[in-house]
């Protein structure tokens, strides 16, 4: 009788089939190709700006075209929104973008289906926070390309250490793993309430709260503990050590917040 049983699949392949659905949803989803335009139109946006501000004779928010990528060293309190202004913004949009997703599973009653045949929630959690992980590294690639070509049309200089803007680059895109596990997990705890999700989006992609934390503490490197230090300190100065830095920090949150909404889904009600 045991030999006709069927075996219950595997981690591997529950997370294989849920990823295949949402990253097919994901990739028929305009929202996410819009958002992928506006991450590449933000440095244009920013170094338009720029030119403007130079040429009424303002002080210029840039000097140099990969300050739109990363600021010159992590700073943690911003003294001008130049030191922001850059792709860190696309952890906004991401958050905004999960925030979407996670909302029509809700609305179209597909979180009801899925756990009728599929209990494990954990499965849901880390789909969604590799899904949106995704989707935010792309939008950096789509900002990289913006990024360049609006360094062109503008005429900025382009004279940076390339491996320093390799490790910020790459540094930024880590965290985009950390970042997306938020966002999961403040839609799973706010899943009836869409516009408190883009509202975090915002509040929490800017970095207020460590902002705030720095106004007090200084520019201090514990503050790198923290996804918003950490995405910071991707910088144009940053090295391996740098990159490594936001490897730990991304996955360790990950797994904090992927174990936290877990947490919450098996212990509450998710229609």
């Amino acid at each position: 009788m045991s030999e006709l049983q069927f075996k219950s699949p595997s981690f591997i392949q529950r997370l294989k089939g849920m990823l295949g659905v949402d990253f097919y949803r994901l990739f028929h989803t305009p929202m996410f190709y819009i958002f992928l335009a506006i991450a590449a139109f933000i440095p244009a946006m920013v170094l338009g700006m720029t030119s403007a501000e130079t040429a009424e004779g303002g002080a210029a928010l840039y000097t140099n075209t990969w300050q739109v990528i990363a600021a010159d060293t992590p700073l943690y309190v911003v003294n001008q929104i130049g030191e922001y202004a850059n792709m860190n913004m696309v952890f906004i949009f991401g958050g905004i973008m999960v925030s979407v997703f996670i909302g029509h599973d809700y609305r179209s009653g597909y979180v009801k289906q899925l756990f009728t045949t599929h209990a494990k929630k954990q499965d849901y959690m880390l789909s969604k926070s590799l899904t949106g992980a995704f989707s935010m590294a792309c939008m950096c690639v789509t900002y990289l390309l913006g990024t360049v070509a609006a360094g062109l049309f503008s005429g900025m200089s382009f004279e940076v250490n390339a491996g320093s803007l390799v490790c910020a680059i790459i540094g930024k895109m880590i965290m985009s793993l950390g970042w997306a596990s938020l966002y999961t997990l403040l839609n799973v705890i706010f899943r009836r309430y869409f516009g408190i999700c883009v509202a975090l989006s915002f509040f929490l992609g800017t970095g207020i709260i460590i902002i705030g934390a720095a106004a007090i503490l200084g520019n201090s490197p514990l503050l790198n503990i923290f996804l918003y230090g950490s995405s910071v300190y991707a910088c144009l100065s940053g090295n391996a050590v740098n990159v490594i830095v936001c490897l730990a920090c991304s996955a360790v949150w990950a797994a904090v917040y992927n174990i936290l909404g877990s947490v919450i889904l098996n212990r509450s009600d998710v229609y």
